[in-house]
């Protein structure tokens, strides 16, 4: 069973003691999350969580939160994709993905079971960088929760019958997706963005190398992996803080730590030039993706990046890509820019779909954008709007136990310090049109870029 922790019909409840009455609590409570307890100025209030580390080396975070009778626990172990052998990419995803695929104590079924008749969430998946598993339900249940996520994070039996269910499933979703422009053109650009990086490959791999992955890999990646000297506990609810160490304890003091594998893994190499790869498929309108390598999320200049990147496509209807391409020239319904920030360097990346004739005006349109932005200085006011979006959509990202969580475990992993809610308003206020002219001219490049084009290549025509 995965559910997503985010999405509110995940916090069910089903027959037995959680009946009609039942229901309607949650729901409202659900409701409550929002426009009652989580407004903008309870999230503005300092967050104070608590940060200590068990005997077995064990990363706690917890944050105490009494607005709602809700718990989240959430779980991030320091392995994903990045650690897969290149041979059999997709494996973290695989073995995440067999967690709660039963125990050493307990069914699916009976995991399934018990975290529905509690209307709770139970998830677990895997990244690049690192994989979550994650447990949500009412503080009544808490117990329970913290049982159920310890025993797929520390007994995960892999059965044999569900191993190869589950491969069959992520081989089918592979296959499905290359009937997707998107994701076809998407892994294109990630290979060629990252050709001699393992952030090139898919995170649930691809159909040849998934097909090699045997019962034994998952096993002995597990047994290597899993360690809770290499894992954060994210805990944010309806608890003190003696409750929380208690429960800790409880369920994961026995979990024995070990020595993590090394990484060797070096950082992407920058794009050296130009490169366009065109795919033929029969479509009416062409998919576009243009970018290359960009940041990682502990580079100093991130805030700076993220205001200069708000003005130039991710500001949704306020970017200037949005303006020019869709306003003005009538070229993409939508379009925007993303920098994926990871541990280590991801990718910068503008994306849209046009009409197969317009592809040439449209990829030129993003490189005028580009370069425009990195020849002269923003407007005051385009800098004032961005700054005033950011920081007050900032809340937005806190507004539930489990966005909560999640933050608190990356602020953890990437080693952005505590203080990261009181003082992200104020890096990003601090940011200058100075600086965001700065970083367009180091982290853009309109020279040096990969570009993939998914469609009509006879429509299309693109310019190489």
């Amino acid at each position: 069973m995965r559910l997503r922790p985010d999405s509110p019909g995940d916090f069910r409840a089903s027959a037995g003691p959680c009946g009609p009455a039942a229901r309607l609590l949650v729901l409202l409570m659900l409701a409550l999350t929002v426009s009652a307890a989580w407004s903008p100025q309870a999230v503005a209030a300092e967050l104070n969580p608590v940060r200590f580390v068990t005997q077995n080396g064990l990363t706690v975070l917890f944050l105490e939160q009494h607005y709602l009778p809700i718990v989240e626990i959430h779980a991030l172990v320091k392995v994903g994709s990045v650690q897969d052998p290149p041979e059999k990419a997709g494996l973290a995803n695989l073995v995440a993905s067999l967690l709660d695929e039963g125990t050493a104590t307990r069914s699916s079924k009976q995991i399934a079971e018990q975290i529905d008749f509690v209307g709770g969430s139970l998830e677990a998946k895997a990244s690049e960088d690192f994989t979550t598993a994650s447990v949500r339900v009412l503080k009544k249940d808490v117990d329970l929760g913290f049982s159920l996520l310890a025993d797929i994070l520390i007994r995960p039996a892999f059965p044999k019958q569900e191993f190869e269910r589950v491969r069959t499933q992520i081989l089918g979703e592979i296959v499905s997706d290359n009937d997707d422009p998107g994701q076809v053109a998407l892994k294109a650009f990630h290979q060629l963005v990252f050709h001699d990086h393992p952030y090139r490959w898919p995170v649930h791999g691809t159909e040849e190398t998934v097909s090699r992955i045997t019962l034994a890999d998952v096993q002995t990646f597990f047994a290597k992996e899993y360690l809770p000297n290499q894992t954060i506990l994210a805990i944010v609810g309806d608890l003190t803080h003696d409750q929380a160490a208690s429960l800790v304890q409880t369920h994961f003091g026995s979990w024995k730590r070990g020595s993590p594998p090394p990484r060797t893994t070096r950082k992407p190499a920058p794009i050296e030039r130009k490169t366009v790869h065109l795919i033929e498929k029969a479509l009416t309108q062409s998919t576009i993706i243009l970018g290359h390598t960009g940041i990682s999320r502990t580079n100093p200049d991130y805030y700076a990046v993220t205001v200069m990147n708000h003005i130039l496509g991710a500001g949704g209807f306020a970017s200037r890509l949005m303006d020019s391409i869709r306003d003005k020239q009538g070229l993409a319904y939508g379009i925007m820019s993303h920098f994926d920030a990871r541990l280590m360097p991801g990718a910068f990346m503008v994306n849209l779909q046009t009409r197969s004739e317009a592809t040439n005006e449209a990829i030129a349109g993003v490189l005028n954008e580009i370069k425009t932005l990195r020849e002269s200085p923003v407007s005051d006011q385009e800098l004032a709007d961005a700054k005033a979006f950011l920081i007050g959509s900032f809340p937005l990202r806190l507004d539930s136990t489990a966005k909560l969580a999640q933050v608190l475990a990356q602020v953890e992993f990437y080693g952005l310090g505590l203080d990261y809610f009181t003082h992200y308003a104020k890096w990003i206020e601090k940011v200058t049109k100075d600086d965001v002219l700065r970083v367009a001219q180091q982290y853009l490049d309109p020279q040096r870029y990969v570009l993939v084009v998914v469609g009509d290549q006879a429509k299309a025509k693109v310019r190489q």
